[in-house]
């Protein structure tokens, strides 16, 4: 592919990205042409702003043509930068992570609604926790609390490792191979996470970014979408100390299924929140009554 962008501005470059994308159809051009732009050639918004009539190297055009390229094939900008934003902090993704999504800053505030005492030495799981978006952003608004970060797949605890220590919170922060609550032991002040909801079925009619770029692992919900909901609420009981609180991500549609397994464990119900655009999006729920304490600290 020539180098389109060669001997353009900054400016004239963001532009001539924004119509492609647009000509092709892509709904978010002209956000997604800045992304790419910054992210590429490794700029803030101030540098397009004070420097935007600098010309790009035949380096950064070729590297933003190989990204305009990418993105025109369908992938997301997210998986093409490597990295994303969530709660105001970095984060870099893998092949075994998901994107982090705006959605999900809703359950990190729900859990934190939960504590009374930000200064608290809180002790946070979150299961299922991918590039450790969640746990990493709880524990910065947590300045004494520790956390554990439970993963099936390697890739996704090394790619969350990296990202607590990035973000300072490494020190506060481990990271455990498990299957959901098999391979725990203590109790913890919040559990949370975001699990895998999408009902298999349905995973070949999302979105081919989407389909073709997440891991499947992270989406498929087994048949009905609540395989993860049952093994987290079978498991989190003996997790939860006394007064804490579980929080979950929800699918659009799922609340009364997953409130209605819930209560069928004995987690009494502490409500629902919507997210920006309405959908039911985090329920929560308190630790069941008349659990002994019995659990060694993990």
């Amino acid at each position: 592919m020539p180098a389109a962008m060669q001997n353009r501005s900054r400016r004239e470059a963001l532009r001539a990205c924004t119509a492609r994308l647009q000509a092709a159809g892509v709904v978010e051009a002209a956000g997604d042409a800045r992304f790419l732009l910054l992210g590429i050639l490794g700029l803030e918004t101030r540098d397009l702003l004070i420097e935007g009539e600098r010309r790009v190297s035949a380096d950064e055009a070729a590297a933003l043509d190989a990204a305009l390229a990418r993105r025109l094939a369908g992938e997301p900008v997210a998986r093409i930068l490597g990295a994303w934003e969530f709660w105001g902090l970095p984060f870099r993704l893998g092949p075994d992570t998901l994107v982090p999504r705006p959605d999900t800053e809703i359950l990190v505030e729900v859990a934190l609604a939960a504590v009374p005492d930000r200064t608290a030495p809180v002790r946070c799981l979150d299961l299922g926790t991918g590039t450790g978006c969640i746990l990493t952003a709880l524990l910065s608004e947590l300045p004494l609390a520790s956390g554990v970060g439970l993963d099936r797949s390697d890739g996704a605890l090394r790619v969350a490792r990296d990202n607590a220590v990035t973000n300072g919170v490494g020190d506060r922060a481990r990271f455990v191979v498990g299957d959901w609550c098999e391979a725990l032991s203590g109790t913890f002040d919040l559990v949370v996470s975001n699990p895998p909801y999408i009902a298999h079925d349905v995973i070949a009619t999302l979105d081919r970014e989407v389909r073709m770029h997440d891991p499947a692992a992270a989406l498929d919900g087994g048949v009905d979408g609540l395989d993860a909901y049952r093994r987290i609420l079978d498991g989190a009981a003996g997790l939860l100390a006394p007064g804490g609180r579980l929080v979950l991500e929800i699918g659009y549609d799922q609340a009364s299924a997953v409130r209605a397994l819930a209560c069928a464990a004995g987690f009494p119900d502490r409500g629902l929140t919507r997210d920006l655009a309405g959908r039911d999006r985090v329920v929560s729920f308190d630790r069941p009554q008349g659990l002994l304490s019995g659990h060694r600290d993990a």
